[in-house]
This record gives structure tokens, C-alpha cells and sequence, in this order.
């Protein structure tokens, strides 16, 4: 069976922890789409770990975890994450790397690095990880992809192709020191010996792995609004963050994709740039942010401050129905244990009219939250297992919630820790 574990939202929603708690009962775990741009923290008997490439599901010695086709693979950052894993105790993971998947070449991270130092103010707020670029060679068919590390002369001749466009842009849009194709050949056979040991046809391992009847689980990084389709264009990733697009991003057929599990906060957060329409400032935000996640709410590959929301239900809603979820997993709830009441955006106020339907983003950008008050719950909910456990208001907070988002929650996190989880009977 496949199963795949998405964002609802902006990302940060705790897709890792979920993925881990899963990988307990997956052969396979595969991150399909995105690259070292944002992370995963993970709480579990070996420490706090902040994974960027490879697949939560590392930590478990019976899983093979996979980084597929879809992936911008940023070779030495994952033999770096890889070889820290194995130096803080860490047995070594089985670890596959599709063939075809396409690797981040040096000079993506400086145009990453250059781009948004042109555009200023009006940048995208990017993580300066190379990933748009590589994305845009990418589609631009220009890109280089594992298998070609291989082929020296094939490689030498595409350097010389490929750089001819680089240089002329480093040159005369950017005015930086210009590329040399020895050093970037050198480079990329350097490359090549080290993801050599884990090259495979990804595609054709899980063909067989399916016929076995093999558990699979899909990893997605960032949530349904950073979908560059479906999200709050332009402020959204290069890369679909949606689980249909697990299917291509891993090499299997869309219809064994038979469980979707959506990660919604109980609340709501954002790292970069973008209309926000629950956001929260001042002290109030200041506080929910030191409140959060485990040891505050701040990007794990940035460690930007995060934007602090309440849950946004209009934005929710779009994000599952994108994501095709049928199960939403609700993180973090354990945070909100000190409020007294509980906002919770229910619909957007649009140049005097009241909407429930997530909207583009120039209208996006002109909503104002309508919200609902609930009543805290004032306790501490760590370490409670049972649903039928948790205080009256806090239930009820879950099921206003479930109620607007119309999608079931089965799946509640109280905890950073890999068994902070309770299960509920929709």
C-alpha cells in the first residue's frame, strides 16, 4: 500500500514527525519533490535531528529510504546529513537515489544568491538553496541528471553547451566572475564518487516493491499554498507540493497512491514573503512563536522567525482538497494550552463581501480574517493518549475544526516526541 504524508498549508506543519511515526509500519519511505530548501525536525530516542534531504523515515533499521526523480539533489548536502546521522549514533540507513533524479549544480546557488540580490525588495523571499534555478534548467531541459555523471565525454560536452548561457548572464546581467568548465567538471566527477554507492532505477525497484505488496510512504516537503499551480503564486516553491504529484516525483502510478495524509497545525505559521491572511504581531505573536513547535517556531533550514497565525479554516479546507486527504493529521495542539480563548479564522471579508472559497492571490491579498472565539483549555495535554482524555474544550476546539475544514481528523500530535500522538475514530 502507498501512503503519502503532505502539507496543508504553508509548510512547517510537522510532516516529519508524522512521517517517522508512520515509517514504523513502512518498508519504503521516498521524498518525492523539493530539495535542501526546507527541513524536517524529527524528536526521537537518538535526539532533536533537522533532516533537509533524506526521508523521515531514516531512523528505522528495516526501512529503505528512497530520494526520487522528482528531488533537486544537492549531493553534497545529503552525504553531509547522511554521514552527521551516522556520527550522532545513527545505525546507517539503507539509502537509494534515483538515477534520473537531477543534481544542484554549484552555480544554481549563485544565481539563487545573485537573483534575489537584483530583484531587492521585490525578491521572493527565497532560502538561497538553488532551487528555483535548478527547477528552471530543469524545465529548460538544460539540467544534468544522475546518470549522466557517468558518461565523462558526454558530461564535458554539455559543460560546454550549458555555460555558454551562464556566463553570458553572470557577465552581463549580474556582473560576477564568469564560470570555468574544469573546475565545474572536477567538481562533478567529485560528485560522482559520492553518490556512486547509492545510484539505482528507482522506478523499476518499486514496480517490484508494489508486486510485493511492500508498505510505501510518501514524504512531501512545504504544503499545498507554496504549490506553484495551486498555491499563492508567485510566492510558492518550483516544484509541485501536492500528493499526485508523488506518483511522478517517485517514479509509481497514480493509483496506488490510496492513502493521503494531510498535516494541518493548530494553528498557523510561514517562513518568506506572501499574503497571510490569519498573521498575528506584536506580543501576541511573539509569544505563540516562543511557544512553539519544540524550542520556538523558527525555519529549519533558515532559522528565520516564523510568521505566527491562528488556524486559518478558509485556507485549510483548500489546502486538503488539493491534497485529495483523507486523513488530516493535526500537530502541535499541545501549544495552545495557555490561551484563555482561541481564535480560529473562518472565512475572508473581500472588498465587503464574505468568502469561505480560498481565492487567487490579488484578491488573496485584499482579504481580511473573520473569526470565531473559542475557549481555551488552560492545561497541559502532554502525555494524554486517549481522545476521550483530552479536556471538553479542547475536543471541541478539534471538532469546530474538523467540522469547518470538512475533512476527518484522526491523527492528533501533543508532544514533539515520536509517541506524543493520539488516534481518533472520526
Amino acid at each position: 500500500m502507498v501512503k503519502a504524508v503532505v502539507g496543508a498549508n504553508w509548510g512547517d506543519e510537522g510532516k516529519g514527525k508524522i512521517t517517522d511515526m508512520l515509517a514504523r509500519e513502512a518498508d519504503i519511505v521516498i521524498r518525492f519533490q523539493g530539495g535542501a530548501n526546507a527541513g524536517h525536525t524529527i524528536v526521537n530516542d537518538y535526539g532533536k535531528f533537522a533532516l533537509h534531504t533524506l526521508p523521515s523515515g531514516v531512523f528505522y533499521g528495516h526501512t529503505t529510504s528512497i530520494i526520487g526523480n522528482g528531488v533537486a539533489l544537492n549531493i553534497p548536502l545529503v552525504v553531509k546529513e547522511y554521514q552527521d546521522l551516522v556520527d550522532r549514533g545513527v545505525p546507517a540507513p539503507r539509502l537509494l537515489v534515483s538515477d534520473r533524479a537531477q543534481v544542484v549544480m554549484p552555480y544554481h546557488i549563485l544565481f539563487d544568491q545573485y537573483e534575489e540580490e537584483r530583484l531587492g525588495g521585490k525578491s521572493f523571499g527565497s532560502t538561497k538553496s538553488g532551487i528555483a534555478p535548478f527547477y528552471s534548467d530543469k524545465y529548460a531541459k538544460v539540467g544534468f541528471q544522475v546518470n549522466e555523471l557517468f558518461d565523462e565525454e558526454r558530461l564535458s560536452e554539455k559543460l560546454d553547451r550549458v555555460l555558454v548561457t551562464k556566463n553570458v548572464l553572470l557577465e552581463h546581467l549580474y556582473h560576477k566572475p564568469v564560470l570555468k568548465k574544469e573546475e565545474l567538471l572536477a567538481e562533478l566527477i567529485r560528485y560522482r564518487e559520492m553518490i556512486a554507492p547509492y545510484v539505482c532505477d528507482v522506478s523499476a525497484y518499486l514496480d517490484k516493491a508494489i508486486r510485493e505488496g511492500k508498505n510505501i510512504l510518501l514524504e512531501g516537503q512545504l504544503g499545498s499554498l507554496k504549490d506553484p499551480d495551486h498555491g499563492i503564486y508567485p510566492m510558492v516553491t518550483s516544484s509541485s507540493t501536492l500528493a499526485a504529484y508523488g506518483a511522478i516525483g517517485a517514479g509509481l502510478p497514480p493509483y496506488e497512491i490510496r492513502q493521503v495524509i494531510t498535516v494541518c497545525k493548530a494553528y498557523s505559521s510561514a517562513v518568506g514573503a506572501g499574503a497571510f491572511v490569519s498573521e498575528i504581531f506584536g506580543e501576541e505573536g511573539d509569544e505563540l512563536r516562543r511557544r512553539g513547535g519544540d524550542g520556538g517556531e523558527y525555519g529549519v533550514t533558515t532559522g528565520r522567525p516564523r510568521r505566527m497565525g491562528w488556524f486559518d479554516c478558509v485556507a485549510s479546507r483548500y489546502g486538503c482538497r488539493v491534497q485529495g486527504t483523507t486523513d488530516v493529521a493535526f500537530t502541535v495542539l499541545d501549544v495552545l494550552g495557555y490561551l484563555d480563548e482561541i481564535p480560529v479564522c473562518v472565512a475572508y471579508e473581500i472588498d465587503g463581501e464574505e468568502t469561505k472559497d480560498f481565492p487567487t492571490t490579488a484578491r488573496l491579498e485584499r482579504a481580511k480574517p473573520v473569526y470565531k472565539v473559542l475557549p481555551g483549555w488552560k492545561t497541559d495535554i502532554r502525555g494524554i493518549s486517549r481522545y476521550e482524555d483530552l479536556p471538553a474544550n479542547c475536543r471541541a476546539y478539534i471538532e469546530f475544526i474538523e467540522s469547518q475544514i470538512g475533512y476527518p481528523i484522526t491523527m492528533i500530535s501533543n508532544g514533539p516526541g515520536r509517541n506524543d500522538i493520539i488516534y481518533r475514530n472520526s
